[in-house]
C-alpha cells in the first residue's frame, strides 16, 4: 500500500509552531517515558553512541536531540531535512550555533540535494508518521542511501504495533493517533522493520525498548 498526498500531508500538519512549543513536554517528557516506556535520555544515548560530525536528521521535530547530543568533533556539519516548514524553522533557530543547512524534501520521494555527502543520518521517530504499509515507506530508506557516503551510519528509532511491548493504554493512544493520521503504523511491526533494514543495508542492529525499536545499519 503507498501513500497519498492526503496522507503524507495529514502525518506533518500536525507539527504546528504551537504544538512544536509543547511537544517536548508531552512527548519527550510524558509519553516516552510513560506511555510508550522509551525514555528520553535512551534516544539521546542513542544519538551520542552514531552520530557523526558530517551529519543529516530527517523529520526532525523540535531539534531536541541535535541540541542535547555530543558531537565528536567541536567542528561539526548539521544538516535538517523535512516536508514540514515550521519544524525545519523551529529545529534550525534551536541549533544556531551549529549553523545547519536546512532541506525541505519529501523522503517517500527520491532526493536530490547538490552538497557533500553524509556520514551519518538520523531518522528518529520518522517512520512510524510516514503513510503506507512497512514495504512502501521503506523506499525512505532508499531515498536517502543516495545522500550517504560509503560506510555511512544509519540509525533512528519507529513505534510499532507489533513485536514490542505494549500496554492497553499505549494501545488506545496509537490508535487514536492512527485514525487522526498522526501516526500511520497500524502494519508496522519488528519482523517488517528487521526485514526492510537487511534488505538494503548490513550491519543491522535493532534494540526494543518499551514500544520503540532503536535501530542502526550501514551503508
Amino acid at each position: 500500500m503507498s501513500a497519498t498526498i492526503e496522507q503524507v500531508e495529514a502525518g506533518q500538519a500536525a507539527y504546528t509552531k504551537w504544538t512544536l512549543a509543547v511537544y517536548d513536554f508531552i512527548v519527550l517528557g510524558v509519553s516516552n517515558r510513560f506511555v510508550w516506556k522509551c525514555p528520553t535520555q535512551r534516544l539521546v544515548d542513542h544519538y551520542n553512541k552514531y552520530v557523526t560530525a558530517n551529519h543529516l536528521d530527517v523529520g526532525v521535530g523540535t531539534g531536541y536531540f541535535l541540541d542535547r547530543c555530543r558531537f565528536p568533533s567541536a567542528t561539526q556539519r548539521v544538516a535538517l531535512m523535512d516536508l514540514n516548514s515550521d519544524t525545519l524553522e523551529f529545529a534550525s533557530q534551536r541549533i544556531a550555533r551549529y549553523k545547519p543547512e536546512t532541506y525541505r524534501r519529501n523522503v517517500l520521494e527520491p532526493i536530490s540535494l547538490d552538497a557533500e555527502k553524509f556520514d551519518s543520518v538520523g531518522i528518529n521517530y520518522l517512520l512510524h508518521c510516514v503513510p503506507g504499509s512497512m514495504e512502501s515507506k521503506s523506499t525512505t530508506l532508499d531515498h536517502l542511501m543516495g545522500v550517504m557516503k560509503s560506510n555511512a551510519v544509519l540509525f533512528g528509532s519507529t513505534l510499532l504495533q507489533g513485536g514490542a511491548p505494549m500496554s492497553c493504554f499505549a494501545k488506545c493512544l496509537m490508535d487514536a493517533y492512527n485514525k487522526r493520521g498522526i501516526f500511520s503504523n497500524q502494519h508496522d511491526d519488528l519482523e517488517g522493520l528487521t526485514r526492510a533494514l537487511c534488505k538494503r543495508l548490513r550491519d543491522v542492529s535493532v534494540e526494543i525498548v518499551g514500544c520503540a525499536a532503536l535501530f542502526s545499519v550501514r551503508v
